[in-house]
């Protein structure tokens, strides 16, 4: 195992030399200098569509063959079933789409209280659109744990959605055991793993589908979904004439964005050489994130205590295991008026729903949510210090 230097880290996110201490990372994160240079330097060399005629069309195929590798690498899949699209939001509504073609009345759908809108939406939509049913999946408000999904499967249900991670509290419901019930019933697995994936190492081969976004890790605006390549051949996709039949591109519409699939690759490589060991990226990769877990939670753990003994402060979400991202409101502040005090001193928590939209209703947060501060491998000990400091000199007094 190697050593996570954070000090050493800092320096390859320009940025940061801005001086705000970003606790938005759950929203995007901050972009290392070799994102950018892997972004810049496709776009201003020759490229065409894919092929292998001219040296510009064997660019374009090397870049999107290597996306796809690096991607496999970090989620421990195959791949021939990295599909990329515009966002997870896009990638999903298209997925629900095609799998709704195989869904009848009285088919179950189950979506959860405590996803992003993203992964619930789009199968509620698909799920009314031919009449299939949607059946929720609780948790529980004090403890913040995922309800049991047992009671809810039967012999009818085709899919379960679920989160690897709230965006908005942090917890991460135990999907390994949840894809055990789910395949027991004969059902497919849908897993977003957009929050997840910054923080951890993962091993996605446990779910039919996951997906996660580039640019929650470093890189560019991007989604990223890996399934099996043999599941992915049995669905059928709405896609134009003359395109491709060929998994994973019978998903992808239109031609990709090279540069978006070469900064994604730098993205996999940086967050591999973050103190991680190992003959192979996959190891490094495996390494580097069980270091950056540690050092997250460490944080992590400094800043809750510190916030929970504020008088006046309510902290949301207490599961036991969790990302580094922590939901607070103030007594007598709206959290909008709490994230304008923080970024008066340079610190960089919104306040929100954050589009998860079912937990905060869940949690009575109502429009205004809560404030969000979201921990990355690039905050330290400073950052947890000031943003601290900024929420201790909150008097009790309603703000103007």
């Amino acid at each position: 195992m190697g050593v996570f230097d954070v000090i050493a880290v800092r320096k390859q996110f320009p940025a940061l030399d801005e001086g705000a201490a970003h606790f938005d990372g759950p929203g995007g994160s901050q972009t290392p200098q070799v994102v950018a240079d892997a972004v810049a330097r496709t776009m201003t060399s020759a490229l065409a569509n894919r092929g292998q005629l001219t040296a510009a069309e064997r660019r374009a195929d090397e870049i999107v063959v290597g996306a796809r590798e690096a991607m496999a690498d970090l989620l421990g899949t195959d791949p021939r079933g990295i599909v990329f699209g515009r966002s997870m939001t896009q990638l999903t509504y298209d997925f629900s789409r095609t799998l709704a073609k195989t869904w009848a009345p009285g088919d179950e759908i189950v979506v959860t209280r405590l996803d992003h809108d993203a992964n619930v939406r789009p199968w509620v939509q698909a799920a009314e659109a031919v009449g299939a049913t949607v059946r929720w999946l609780g948790f529980d408000k004090e403890t913040s744990e995922l309800d049991d999904v047992t009671p809810l499967l039967s012999d009818r249900t085709r899919l379960v959605a679920v989160t690897g991670a709230s965006n908005l509290i942090g917890t991460r419901p135990d999907t390994t055991r949840i894809a055990d019930l789910v395949h027991q019933a004969g059902a497919l697995l849908y897993v977003d793993g957009v929050h997840l994936t910054a923080h951890v190492p993962i091993d996605a081969t446990y779910a039919d589908f996951y997906v996660c976004s580039p640019y929650k890790f470093f890189g560019p605006h991007l989604g990223a979904l890996t399934g099996s390549p043999e599941l992915l051949e049995t669905l059928r996709p709405d896609k134009l004439l003359p395109a491709t039949d060929v998994v994973p591109e019978r998903f992808e519409l239109g031609t990709l964005p090279y540069e978006l699939l070469a900064g994604t690759t730098a993205a996999v490589d940086f967050l591999a050489s973050l103190g991680g060991t190992g003959s192979t990226r996959r190891e490094r990769l495996m390494s580097s994130l069980q270091l950056v877990e540690e050092y997250e939670d460490d944080l992590r753990v400094d800043l809750e205590t510190r916030l929970e003994a504020i008088p006046g402060v309510t902290l949301y979400g207490h599961a036991s295991r969790r990302t580094p991202t922590l939901l607070f409101t103030v007594d007598g502040w709206t959290p909008a008026a709490v994230a304008e005090r923080l970024a008066a001193a340079g610190v960089n928590a919104p306040a929100g729903s954050f589009y998860a939209y079912e937990p905060a209703r869940h949690l009575g947060l109502g429009a205004s949510g809560a404030v969000r501060a979201g921990l990355a491998p690039y905050v330290d000990q400073s950052d947890v210090d000031r943003l601290v400091a900024v929420v201790e000199s909150l008097d009790a007094a309603p703000e103007d």
